[in-house]
């Protein structure tokens, strides 16, 4: 199966991520390092959570479709 990696760096405080928590936010939008729009569930990013938030930069696998496959953080 072939699919494509997309690169890009996430700062989102806790008290924003608090915001999925509550209902109010559901997707994160982003641009990827090479300036593709990156749009997908808040949920997809959840267990890199921590006490300060979402903070990074991660690689996510998409299938040619556009199906999630899977993320990473890099560093």
């Amino acid at each position: 199966m072939k699919s494509e990696l997309l690169i890009f760096k996430l700062a989102i405080s806790a008290e924003n991520y608090l915001s999925v928590y509550k209902g109010h936010a559901k997707t994160i939008s982003t641009l990827s390092i090479d300036g593709r729009r990156v749009e997908f569930s808040a949920e997809k990013v959840r267990r890199f959570l921590t006490h300060d938030g979402v903070y990074g930069v991660f690689e996510m696998e998409i299938s040619t479709d556009r199906k999630f496959l899977g993320i990473k953080r890099l560093a």
